[in-house]
């Protein structure tokens, strides 16, 4: 049966695809230096991997003039005839494989906004809602212009070295292309609420994203997802990480211990949402639950409740030290190591150790 691969992923809770094989890389939301006289959808320029990444914010694209962006955001890293553009969604979370007859011409009615039905290859229904397609030759429209503004930024000469984290307000620019005008600097376009300490995140991301990765140093980085618990930040390894996802429809579990809060029905799949809290010796939260990241460990799967879900970092070995002697023997098992995250300790969570013996009885109840 003949069929085509997608990467999906959200913006403003509708669900979009797009081929695997335009795909070339996935990460967080950097600072960006805003360009004057950039195409409209255009809302900034990274220095990456040494070369210079146009990127266009997909809700501007489908006419939103301002939109505003998070630390959750991704960009989307896609190459059209030649052309490498970064494209900022809300958040990236499956691929899916989709047969050729299931995919539908765009429809003219039924979606929110008729703009989607431009930019659209096709729809495809999925849980009951249709999924839109996206077309990359209608979506990067400006290919010259976007072409010819990467032409001028490399003819200026060297990139600037990227900027020390700073301390104070507005941030200095990651980078300028000396022959192209700075509109102004990214936060107070884009994200004018960002605290002094998110803006040093979305920087931190651009400094990361400078320098290009032998194969190597890629080898012996480990990627972790940085999630919140009250006040205290974890690291899961990302290879452990099915998807982030929104509770909704929990199901409780009669007879089960407090911290099984319930089955949810993810896409036909019934996941028991956990509260590891305990196990870590934090206080029980009685705020409502609605953030959870859906790990695979040791065959089994489940939904851990968070707070937030605040980064994607890179580590190497040598900056993951040990647990705190002063913690006891049984609650450093359920941790890999620590490592510094800006002001913060970062604590890797052993997620095998922790299920097994964080008294989190899972598989009886899967």
């Amino acid at each position: 049966m003949d069929t085509q691969t997608y990467l999906i992923f959200t913006l403003n809770d509708l669900e979009y695809g797009i081929e695997t094989t335009q795909v070339r890389e996935i990460f967080k939301l950097p600072e960006l230096t805003p360009i004057a006289d950039a195409p409209g959808d255009i809302i900034g320029i990274l220095n990456f991997r040494d070369t210079v990444l146009p990127v266009m914010h997909l809700a501007k694209r489908l006419g939103q003039d301002s939109p505003v962006c998070q630390l959750s955001d991704n960009i989307i890293v896609m190459e059209w005839q030649g052309l490498q553009v970064g494209i900022v969604v809300d958040r990236v979370y499956d691929v899916q494989s989709f047969p050729s007859s299931s995919i539908e011409p765009v429809p003219t009615y039924g979606l929110r906004d008729h703009r989607h039905t431009a930019f659209a290859s096709g729809v495809v229904k999925a849980d009951d809602a249709l999924m839109v397609l996206l077309n990359p030759e209608t979506l990067i429209r400006q290919t010259d212009d976007v072409a010819l503004m990467v032409w001028e930024a490399k003819l200026s000469g060297d990139l600037e070295q990227p900027s020390e984290l700073s301390t104070a307000y507005p941030s200095e620019q990651v980078f300028q292309a000396q022959s192209i005008p700075v509109a102004t600097d990214f936060f107070s376009l884009y994200c004018p609420q960002a605290t002094l300490a998110e803006r040093q995140i979305f920087q931190q991301r651009a400094l990361s994203l400078k320098y290009p990765l032998e194969r190597s140093d890629i080898s012996r980085l480990t990627a972790l997802a940085v999630v919140g618990l009250g006040e205290e930040y974890f690291g899961i390894e990302l290879q452990q990480i099915r998807e982030f996802i929104n509770t909704r429809s929990v199901t409780p579990i009669p007879c089960c211990p407090t911290h099984i809060l319930g089955n949810m029905n993810l896409r036909g799949e019934v996941t028991t949402l956990i509260d590891i809290r305990k196990a870590l010796n934090l206080p029980i939260s009685d705020k409502k639950v609605t953030k959870a990241v859906v790990i695979e460990a040791d065959n089994i799967v489940a939904g851990i409740t968070v707070d937030q879900v605040i980064d994607v970092v890179y580590l190497p070995p040598e900056e993951v030290f040990s647990m705190p002697v002063a913690m006891s023997k049984q609650c450093q098992a359920l941790f890999q190591g620590a490592a510094h995250y800006y002001q913060k300790t970062l604590s890797i969570l052993d997620l095998s150790a922790i299920l097994a013996q964080g008294n989190l009885v899972v598989d009886h109840v899967l």
